[in-house]
């Protein structure tokens, strides 16, 4: 049975439109334009327990606006969500208590106090008993290893240790469901490691988490299914091996070759070239349902002799490019 369930959601806003200059402000007083925008247009989905989804969207998408529903801060205009047997909008006193909550660019922590003395305003919050409360944080501190930083003020504490904090703040009363928004935004790559590793074995206890990102190493790394949300609508939910395949079984081929190369020897039906890195050098993009990878090297051979050969798959970042640029995507 799904823990989130979403059925036709969306979420319309009234704006007006305003030319520039002094006459169309003064005109503006008396007379403007009604602009009806739909931030989230008729998506549905649901996510089962245990399970990792990331929501992925350009700026502007409608995926912030998603979560915010999801989270019970935004009303939607129509459409019904159910979270955990709850309304989140409608039943947000008892609803929060089993969601947590980190916001890469907004801050759960108080600035010129420690850590330490947020955790337990947050026990008092959520009236986690003395026992737990001393078990959990202890349990939270090492998997993240802010014993040493819990009593700085935060405001002196790095971008990486703020970080971890705000993950404490939002697992302390043990929610059912975690909401992670941009949560390795501006870290470096030991910081980002240490936080997948740790959703990770959180997600092991069968924690379900909600990933919204713009880092795809984020994505890679922890989602087992990816929804992308374009102009409002849901333009993609599946799983990331899907995903990957979504522009076809294609490879990339880098070629080292002994001789100096002519690009135009290797545009064909099934090939195209991504970069002339040298004379000696060129990376191609090989279609493998045309051709497979042992054919299309065997047919190169051929005509060319080459001292190396890499093959990789298609970058996450060339799919999902692909797939915001495309107004027509089939699910």
């Amino acid at each position: 049975m799904p823990v989130i369930d979403v059925n036709n959601l969306t979420k319309t806003y009234k704006t007006y439109k305003r030319g520039g200059g002094l006459s169309q402000t003064v005109k503006s007083f008396f007379s403007r334009e009604e602009v009806i925008v739909n931030a989230v247009n008729n998506i549905s989905f649901s996510i089962e327990p245990g399970e990792i989804c990331g929501i992925l969207g350009p700026n502007g998408a409608g995926k912030s606006t998603t979560i915010k529903m999801l989270c019970g801060a935004l009303y939607p205009s129509s459409g019904d969500i159910r979270i955990l047997d709850f309304t989140p909008a409608r039943d947000r006193k008892r609803y929060v208590s089993r969601i947590g909550a980190v916001f890469g660019q907004k801050s759960q922590l108080i600035w010129d106090i420690p850590p330490i003395d947020s955790f337990k305003m947050n026990k008092a919050i959520y009236g986690i008993t003395d026992q737990d409360f001393k078990f959990r944080l202890e349990e939270l501190a090492h998997h993240l290893d802010i014993e040493s930083v819990m009593e700085k003020p935060t405001r002196v504490l790095s971008l990486g240790e703020r970080m971890k904090c705000e993950f404490v703040m939002a697992m302390l009363h043990r929610p059912d469901i975690l909401f992670l928004d941009e949560p390795t935004i501006g870290l470096d790559v030991i910081a980002k490691v240490k936080i997948r590793e740790f959703v990770r074995q959180m997600n092991k206890q069968n924690m379900t988490c909600i990933l919204t990102t713009h880092d795809l190493e984020d994505v890679e790394e922890l989602a087992q299914r990816v929804i992308v949300i374009n102009h409002g609508e849901k333009v993609f939910d599946d799983s990331l091996n899907r995903l990957k395949l979504f522009l076809g079984e294609k490879k990339r081929i880098r070629f080292s070759f002994i001789e100096p190369i002519a690009k135009s020897s290797f545009e064909n039906a099934y090939t195209r070239v991504i970069e002339r890195l040298s004379d000696f050098e060129i990376m191609l993009e090989v279609d493998t349902a045309q051709i497979s990878i042992s054919d299309f090297i065997e047919d190169i051979s051929r005509n060319h002799k080459f001292s190396d050969i890499s093959v990789k798959e298609l970058p996450m970042q060339q799919i999902i490019m692909n797939i915001y640029e495309n107004e027509n995507v089939g699910l």
